[in-house]
């Protein structure tokens, strides 16, 4: 497939702009580039091909089974997608008088009152554009409030290596030491060790529930119990909370805050770079610290408040992607209470269906109950057969299904996890299932063959390494 510059023809146009009916400012010289900008020149049917061409190529959920693990891709009801359209929301500008936005803001306000509710926490902020955005937020409200209380002794997160991958990174851009704790062999966090990890240095935990196995801390009351009383504060990732949002509540649990990614669990598309919201929820006593300004209701109308000396600042414009948080409360007030958790628990009802089906040949690393996802391990099939994770991921994709996650959680080598999420009906799943065990069996009787996927797709298998050590990231005009 040829790319849009190799497509330019000189002179070729597809967009004529009026006449200008300003007065013409002229930048002076020094503000100017010296050569012209390099930019394709097509026209506009030229254009229209090349993005629909790449479309083609790609796969969503309205394309298949995607059961990407971790990710949450549900498919997410045309009906949000329309709300987010509106002219009264798509037209508003952030600077507008407050009397004139007096929707949006009430937008704000009652997502707010619903996720706090969900998620059992006290006040929420928007600000945040992702989910590692949020747990930025989120640790630097834990670090704020050791700060304010003169205990700058507290300079250690504690990550277990069951969290996602951005645990760690984030404590370190907080200017926090991460201690990294083994899991025990049920796929939880290890209670000696976490109690041997604690102490007067620790500012707090990271804990994604249910973790990257799929399983649910069953100590979640006594992980919790032993940061406090070693004087840390305990963040919930949720990133997975599509398992559990309606049927438990992180604050019930003890968790201080917690992020939560609108765009994975309340139904914004996500994938290719955006957009997200990494909403960021705390209990009452860490509410001051939250960024700046905060959404409330004086007199039945709406207002921006920025009165919090002790916050943390602002970590993004104005009040975050509001479009990503309209979805959202689209997506709850469609749902109601009850719909909220019915799709928590047919996620999970999903995973264990799944897994219980490939499981007759597949090696599943938890055998137990699992929530949203679960993990397959082929390292037994690439010791004695060479068969590994990336070639069953291969051989997928030639029957119309996104694998899930290759190589992740590292703690499981060859892994594949999937997450097929509550959208998906039992039929889907076990025309999935199938497909896998198919795949699973001929790469037994011979292993060559797999090697070779995919055969059907526009790319066959690239040269991944040559790819990641000599990328071309500039056309060679």
């Amino acid at each position: 497939m040829k790319l849009l510059f190799e497509k330019s023809v000189k002179g070729r146009k597809s967009s004529f702009l009026p006449p200008c009916d300003v007065e013409a400012v002229n930048l002076p010289a020094v503000c100017l580039r010296e050569q012209e900008l390099r930019l394709p020149e097509l026209a506009e049917n030229d254009i229209s091909r090349h993005y629909s061409s790449l479309e083609r190529r790609t796969h969503g959920v309205n394309n298949g089974f995607y059961p990407l693990g971790s990710c949450t891709m549900k498919y997410n009801p045309r009906i949000n997608e329309a709300v987010a359209s509106l002219p009264g929301f798509t037209e508003v500008h952030p600077l507008q008088p407050e009397a004139t936005v007096q929707g949006s803001l009430k937008v704000l306000y009652l997502a707010e009152k619903y996720l706090c509710e969900i998620t059992g926490m006290d006040a929420m902020t928007f600000q945040p554009a992702a989910g590692a955005h949020g747990e930025l937020t989120g640790v630097m409200l834990i670090k704020r409030y050791h700060e304010r209380k003169g205990d700058t002794k507290r300079t250690k997160i504690i990550v277990p290596d069951s969290a996602h991958g951005t645990n760690p990174a984030t404590a370190v851009m907080a200017g926090l030491k991460v201690v990294n704790i083994s899991s025990g062999t049920d796929g939880c966090v290890d209670l000696d060790k976490l109690r041997a990890a604690v102490g007067e240095d620790t500012a707090g935990l990271m804990l994604t529930n249910p973790n990257t196995l799929g399983i649910f801390e069953k100590d979640i009351l006594e992980i919790t119990k032993i940061v406090h009383d070693a004087g840390g504060l305990v963040y919930y990732d949720g990133a997975n909370l599509n398992a559990i949002m309606g049927v438990i509540r992180p604050g019930d649990m003890g968790f201080d805050c917690v992020h939560l990614n609108l765009h994975k669990t309340f139904s914004t598309p996500h994938g290719g770079g955006g957009p997200g919201a990494g909403a960021v929820g705390c209990k009452a006593f860490l509410a001051p610290y939250l960024p700046r300004p905060h959404i409330e209701e004086r007199d039945g109308s709406y207002t921006e408040n920025n009165d919090y000396p002790q916050s943390i600042g602002k970590v993004k414009a104005f009040n975050g992607n509001f479009l990503v948080v309209l979805r959202a409360l689209s997506y709850l007030m469609s749902l109601g209470c009850e719909g909220v958790g019915e799709s928590a628990r047919h996620a999970v009802l999903n995973a264990n269906y799944l897994m219980k089906r490939l499981s007759s040949c597949y090696q599943v690393v938890n055998t137990g109950i699992c929530m949203h996802e679960f993990v397959i391990s082929m390292e037994k099939e690439a010791k004695e057969k060479h068969v590994t994770a990336n070639d069953i991921a291969k051989a997928l994709l030639d029957n119309g299904i996104h694998p899930p996650t290759v190589y992740f959680p590292l703690i499981v080598h060859e892994a594949l996890m999937a997450e097929p999420t509550e959208t998906e009906s039992k039929e889907t799943l076990d025309e999935a299932a199938d497909v896998f065990i198919s795949i699973y069996k001929d790469a037994m009787e011979n292993p060559e063959a797999i090697h070779q996927k995919p055969e059907t797709t526009a790319i066959g298998r690239p040269d991944e390494v040559g790819a990641a050590r000599n990328p071309v990231l500039r056309y060679p005009f």
